[in-house]
């Protein structure tokens, strides 16, 4: 298994703007503007994953198989949250009104590109197949169910789910607890 994963030397030879301890990176891993990617400690980011753009990941975060992070206006995913399985998330989306033209390599003058940051507090899950829209919050503690569509701020320690995305029930706060447990407090 060590060798599907890219050898400390080899992460440090990447060129990322930072990178922590115990970094663990899949050699089929794709990463693009790695000088605006940050990765904090622990982090593990696995098999056929696209990080591209302003991308800043804190500790103890796993990154599954098949997930995309377009971060041209800022992704930031803090400490302890994790993205399941073909989570994909954009920091910008096209206008697809129909009153511009789609696509990159149109130009500039003829689309109209929005976005914004898309913010991933700590201690948050988003579920295998979910899509994560621009200029957002996904809240402290909140889980995301499998195969959403997170096209809004979700409140902090809620779990959602669906295409959009709706409330489903308040989550437990034991993380917390556990959480003090291992920092040692």
């Amino acid at each position: 298994m060590k060798n599907s994963f890219y050898s400390d030397d080899e992460i440090k030879n990447f060129g990322f703007k930072s990178v922590g301890e115990n970094v663990l990176i899949s050699k089929k891993a794709s990463f693009y503007g790695v000088e605006n990617i940050s990765l904090g400690d622990n982090v593990r980011i696995d098999d056929f994953c696209i990080l591209s753009g302003i991308i800043v990941i804190g500790s103890y975060v796993h990154i599954s198989a098949h997930t995309c992070l377009y971060g041209r206006r800022g992704i930031f995913v803090s400490d302890f949250s994790g993205l399941s399985p073909r989570v994909t998330i954009f920091s910008e989306t096209d206008d697809f009104s129909g009153e511009y033209m789609i696509g990159p390599l149109v130009p500039k003058e003829f689309r109209n590109v929005i976005g914004g940051e898309v913010v991933i507090e700590k201690f948050v899950q988003v579920g295998a197949n979910s899509i994560v829209f621009p200029n957002l919050t996904i809240g402290e503690g909140a889980a995301v169910g499998a195969m959403s569509l997170i096209n809004s701020n979700v409140t902090p320690w809620t779990i959602v789910a669906g295409i959009p995305a709706k409330f489903i029930k308040n989550r437990k706060r034991d993380i917390i607890g556990l959480y003090t447990k291992f920092k040692g407090e």
